[in-house]
């Protein structure tokens, strides 16, 4: 089986953020910065608790910052 992808809007969201850094996000969530990296280079999956801290963190469903490749992205009102 191939290994599973997922798209994601974290690097795009923590510029939206005011520049927020990797660090400060990965401290809001509680990982680390290299889990930020590899999840904004779509190297790593995040499970669903550290998925439902990043969404909490901006204030976003799971849905609106991650998708199944499959699922492509909606264009939403400032995308």
């Amino acid at each position: 089986m191939a290994k599973e992808k997922i798209n994601n809007r974290i690097r795009k969201l923590r510029f939206e953020q005011g520049e927020m850094t990797q660090q400060e996000l990965a401290d809001m969530c509680g990982c680390t910065r290299q889990t930020i990296i590899a999840l904004e280079q779509e190297k790593y999956v995040p499970s669903l608790i550290l998925a439902i801290r990043i969404a909490r963190v901006f204030g976003k469903t799971v849905e609106e910052i991650f998708r199944l490749p499959e699922d492509g992205y909606v264009q939403q009102e400032g995308d």
